[in-house]
């Protein structure tokens, strides 16, 4: 999930789905509720922990944290420099996806479908929106966090393009990289407020729509595509703290020849739905096995 989170247009919640623990994963940041706070502010610790999922959090957290700070380098790398084999290898894990997680509607509809296709057109406009320019001030900095995680727990939607959009997605990662604490803090502050909020609410929705809802994050997933499609051609670029050319707005093209490039993108497409395939066929023994 950390490893997705980081790369604009990838989702850390597809990454949650595709492992089976996105619904476990809503609940346990819903368990965080007032209750929570009321044994944990009476010093009642060894209640509240047994009433938040703690120790699920505690693990996912720790292994997205590490995947960003120790990918944040290599897939900043990636990006400029090998754009197509990367964005190639998450088309590859989306489509997988979007088959795998639309298994977990139980009866399809015409309201079913209606909802999907609302929300791939939501996804495919959002993707290509153009990216402003926004303050650095303090504020914002968290409100740019608050409002990334609540996308970063929906599949479909990156919490980093998000950041793109809002312009401060680059600034955040220079932030990571050179350990800029005081940015970094402020961005979890924000995330946190907003996971909080956000989760309560998509936890009411899986409980009482849950078809709907599922179709509607599938839907994301396939709008998202719009995103992950490999072969780009850039029409405005930023500059980074070192002066390099960042691009932000991109527009999709078919590829211009038959290359070798081309040939290592579908094997890599390949290899990410065969990744995805296999985890979901892991995730369903799993199950099966407690059953």
């Amino acid at each position: 999930m950390g490893a997705a989170d980081v790369v604009p247009g990838v989702s850390g919640g597809t990454m949650a789905f595709i492992l089976g623990i996105y619904e476990e994963l809503i609940t346990a940041i819903r368990s965080f509720d007032l209750d929570f706070f009321r044994l944990a502010s009476a010093l009642k610790i060894k209640e509240a922990v047994d009433h938040a999922s703690i120790r699920f959090l505690v693990a996912l957290g720790t292994g997205i944290l590490i995947a960003i700070f120790s990918l944040a380098r290599i897939l900043s790398w990636l990006l400029l420099n090998q754009p197509v084999l990367i964005w190639s290898f998450f088309m590859g894990l989306i489509l997988a996806s979007v088959i795998t997680i639309s298994k977990k509607i139980s009866k399809w509809s015409s309201a079913t479908i209606t909802w999907m296709i609302l929300g791939a057109a939501g996804a495919y406009l959002l993707v290509g929106s153009v990216p402003v320019s926004t303050p650095n001030a303090t504020w914002f900095i968290f409100l740019s966090g608050a409002i990334a995680i609540c996308a970063m727990i929906l599949p479909g939607i990156s919490g980093s393009f998000i950041l793109v959009l809002l312009g401060k997605y680059h600034y955040i990662l220079e932030a990571v990289n050179n350990r800029d604490v005081l940015t970094i803090i402020t961005v979890a502050a924000g995330a946190g407020v907003g996971i909080l909020t956000f989760s309560h609410f998509l936890n009411w929705l899986l409980k009482n729509y849950h078809d709907m809802t599922i179709a509607v994050l599938t839907g994301l997933m396939l709008g998202s595509l719009r995103k992950v499609w490999p072969w780009k051609e850039t029409l405005q670029t930023i500059l980074d703290s070192h002066g390099k050319a960042i691009p932000v707005l991109q527009a999709n093209i078919l590829p211009p020849q038959w290359s070798n490039e081309i040939i290592f993108a579908i094997l890599l497409m390949a290899a990410g739905s065969i990744a995805v395939l296999l985890l979901s066929y892991c995730s369903e023994r799993k199950d099966s096995l407690k059953v």
